[in-house]
């Protein structure tokens, strides 16, 4: 609760200073306040025109600009502190020396030019998000899918019990129940044997879930725990956060997907309904990019360093017959330029001739994103996406459903899943390509929080996610624009919705 509370009074100091400015404005310096008045707006002006220059989503501009705009002190206070990328400074400087030792494979140039020869476009595409995360192309040698936590979790456990040299946990989210006891039991033991257990949590989304001192318990068993960019009151990296999920065992071994480390995930407690998750299991050389990927954020937010050797490729048994597509496993930082998981959501929509089906809890995608839906829905091609029938936060669900009217029009189908809540995040586009990860469809995912992607060429997993989003369907109720409401308290309701779903 004391978390809770420290994140809601980090705005305070700006709203604060707007309203003294406003009471010493018309109480000492009222015969100047117009004079006063114009300088702030000039100035406010000036600001908005350096945002407008700036590279960044346009709905995010709208909202910045709304609120600088109505708000000159407050809203510039505000949007230097948490809107401006100037912000991540901090965590950029960290980053910089934390990467680890660059991996000893062969150059990714061969598996290109076989990918080329089969699909040239779509190679291009792997290559550009290699070139932007700087996470190489593998031969997938194997990836199993799990529709729902409850399957993916007696395999992490029986993968645990495997474990010989090295286990890292990340999550968003970790709370105390059946699901994270049971791990804990083994990771202690194995801990007990030798093994170098990490677990890494952030400090915001498990702000109700995890304490300090339930991570300090986790210490005294010989694991070692840390929390990713603790919450101070005043602190311009408060937005970004870690919600990136994995499981590394060995190097061997990796499991990602939506699935965080609580119990509702595995539908052990009932919150919102039938809980529909998906995740995967990655066995092979694609398995390193995990490694990688939590080597760098433990070297960076923790001030202690994983041994290099940890970074070497393990001895696999020699392949058997032909590969299992390919796998391109990164991360998404806000950190960077350009946001990988949208530009590419935007490039495969953009290269869908058949179909193009999405999972998604959330739907709040930026004007580029919207207009890639649209476009390709306009093409022919048989756009989907599956929502939650019951919310678990209705305000948000409400955001998301003030994005339909314009998708629905367009020709996208938007199916709500009625057993209860959908937190799988993934998408399958014409059989050949998709994605399973973190990445919700919502301005946070997308463009302030690190995420983790695993991008799919002709895998046998894309064959299992489509017969689930099959299965899935049938429990889905269709939105059409008949049945979405209409009305114009409606549409200007959406109209505000809309422009505040950046924060959201």
């Amino acid at each position: 609760m004391n978390k809770i509370i420290k994140h809601i009074l980090s705005v305070l100091p700006a709203v604060l200073l707007q309203g003294l400015w406003w009471y010493v404005l018309f109480s000492w310096l009222a015969p100047w306040a117009p004079a006063i008045n114009l300088i702030l707006s000039i100035l406010a002006c000036l600001f908005v025109l350096y945002l407008i220059t700036k590279r960044e989503e346009s709905t995010y501009k709208i909202l910045w600009l709304l609120v600088i705009l109505t708000f000159p002190l407050a809203g510039a206070l505000l949007y230097l502190l948490f809107g401006n990328k100037r912000t991540t400074r901090p965590l950029q400087k960290k980053l910089a020396g934390a990467k680890p030792l660059p991996p000893e494979e062969g150059d990714t140039a061969e598996l290109y030019e076989a990918f080329a020869a089969d699909n040239r476009r779509l190679s291009q595409t792997f290559r550009w998000v290699q070139e932007k995360t700087g996470f190489p192309l593998h031969e997938n040698r194997k990836a199993d899918y799990f529709p729902l936590g409850d399957d993916m979790f007696p395999v992490m456990l029986e993968e645990l019990e495997k474990a010989e040299k090295f286990v890292f946990v990340e999550y968003f989210i970790i709370e105390n129940g059946h699901m994270w006891d049971s791990m804990v039991e083994i990771l202690a033991r194995k801990a007990a044997a030798g093994v170098d257990v990490r677990v890494m949590y952030d400090d915001l989304g498990s702000i109700s879930t995890y304490t300090k001192e339930m991570a300090k318990a986790l210490r005294r068993k010989g694991i070692k725990c840390e929390a990713f960019n603790p919450l101070v009151i005043i602190k311009g990296t408060l937005n970004y956060r870690d919600h990136r999920k994995m499981l590394i065992i060995d190097g061997r071994v990796a499991f990602s997907g939506g699935v965080n480390l609580a119990d509702e995930y595995i539908n052990g407690v009932v919150k919102f309904g039938h809980w529909k998750d998906i995740g995967f299991r990655l066995t092979g050389e694609g398995v390193q990019n995990f490694t990688r990927m939590f080597a760098e954020f433990w070297n960076a937010f923790t001030g202690e360093r994983i041994p290099d050797e940890y970074m070497q490729m393990p001895a696999f048994p020699p392949k058997e017959g032909p590969g299992d597509g390919y796998v391109l496993s990164y991360y998404d930082s806000p950190l960077r330029e350009d946001a990988v998981s949208n530009e590419l959501y935007i490039e495969l929509l953009a290269q869908a001739q058949d179909y193009a089906w999405f999972y998604t809890p959330y739907l709040m995608p930026g004007a580029a994103l919207i207009e890639a839906f649209v476009r390709a829905a306009g093409r022919g091609v048989d756009v989907r996406i599956i929502m939650p029938g019951v919310p678990d936060k209705k305000l948000v669900y409400r955001m998301s459903r003030s994005f339909y009217p314009e998708l629905l029009e367009a020709g996208v189908k938007i199916y709500e899943y009625e057993p209860g809540f959908v937190h799988a995040k993934g998408c399958v586009v014409d059989g050949i390509v998709g994605m399973v990860g973190t990445v919700n469809l919502d301005y946070r995912s997308l463009f302030l929080h690190f995420e983790n992607n695993a991008l799919f060429y002709r895998a046998s997993l894309l064959r299992e996610l489509k017969a689930d989003y099959e299965r899935t369907l049938e429990k889905c109720r269709e939105r059409t624009p008949d049945n979405i409401g209409t009305g114009i308290g409606k549409w200007i309701m959406d109209g505000i919705l809309r422009i505040f779903a950046p924060l959201c």
